[in-house]
């Protein structure tokens, strides 16, 4: 069907340039060419964003195997594999999409997302320093943040978090993090203030909900925050919470909480229900 549509397009183009006294066939030419080429341009994009990630690895694997020369084949193939949660098999990808000499810093930033995904830490921390320090991107200091990080560098991991906040409209994911950090590392009263500020950002973040009522729980504070929830996710924070008071000694309130957990849920809480379970049965032997 789009060889139909290919086919069409182009005949229509052709037939148009042929009207005009002047055109020659190389105008012609070129003119096909550039259906041809926006039209693949605008089905590439299609299968790195919203195709089904396997169907866009196997398109870009054909597409990039019969054009090996081709940087935006190889990128979409590398790509694809991230979506389809391959990453070992797009670490390779991107190796040879760095090595094409038409490759930019963006794919080098990319290169460093697929080595940390694979645990490469050191590897991706290479390829970043290489980048030229004027090259700046959300990316690169999100990036350069979850490294200063594991190094535990907390000044400057602080500070590339800072910058890659200042560098996006949509920082929620980001700001999640660095509150993990700074969980982390005890500072609980920040760490509750930048999650707090994630779900502001985004209220359907559960990962910054949870971690907010973790890092209230790490001070022995079991009272869910007052932001935005679904029931089901009002019913997993008590569990967390319960957790994390039993993980503390304070079995009596993990108890409550876990009662809370299953009364909230507005279907079977199995997690729940095990955990209390256990913690009855452990009582009473």
């Amino acid at each position: 069907m789009r060889q139909g549509f290919l086919l069409s397009a182009c005949a229509a183009v052709a037939l148009a340039l042929a009207g005009c006294e002047n055109t020659d066939q190389a105008e012609v030419d070129r003119a096909v060419q550039d259906v041809i080429a926006g039209d693949e341009s605008d089905l590439n994009a299609i299968m790195m964003t919203v195709a089904d990630p396997d169907e866009a690895v196997a398109y870009f694997a054909k597409a990039a195997k019969e054009d090996p020369d081709r940087i935006a084949l190889q990128r979409g193939l590398a790509r694809s594999l991230i979506r389809a949660g391959r990453n070992t098999e797009a670490v390779q990808a991107w190796d040879k999409v760095v090595a094409h000499p038409d490759a930019t810093d963006d794919d080098r930033v990319d290169h460093a997302d697929a080595l940390i995904r694979t645990g490469k830490w050191d590897q991706a921390e290479t390829v970043l320093d290489a980048i030229p320090p004027t090259f700046e991107s959300y990316k690169r200091y999100r990036l350069e943040a979850m490294i200063a990080d594991s190094n535990r560098e907390w000044d400057k991991a602080d500070s590339f978090y800072e910058t890659a906040v200042s560098l996006t409209t949509r920082p929620a994911g980001v700001l999640n993090n660095w509150g993990y950090s700074k969980l982390t590392r005890g500072d609980f009263d920040e760490a509750e203030r930048l999650f707090v500020e994630a779900i502001t950002f985004d209220p359907t973040l559960f990962t910054a909900k949870n971690n907010l009522v973790l890092a209230r729980g790490a001070q022995r504070n079991y009272q869910l925050p007052v932001v935005e929830m679904t029931q089901t996710e009002r019913a997993q924070l008590y569990h967390t919470l319960a957790l994390s008071a039993i993980k503390q000694g304070d079995v009596e309130t993990g108890r409550g909480l876990l009662k809370d957990a299953i009364d909230t849920h507005p279907q079977h809480f199995e997690a729940a229900v095990r955990a209390l379970r256990a913690l009855e049965g452990t009582v009473v032997n």
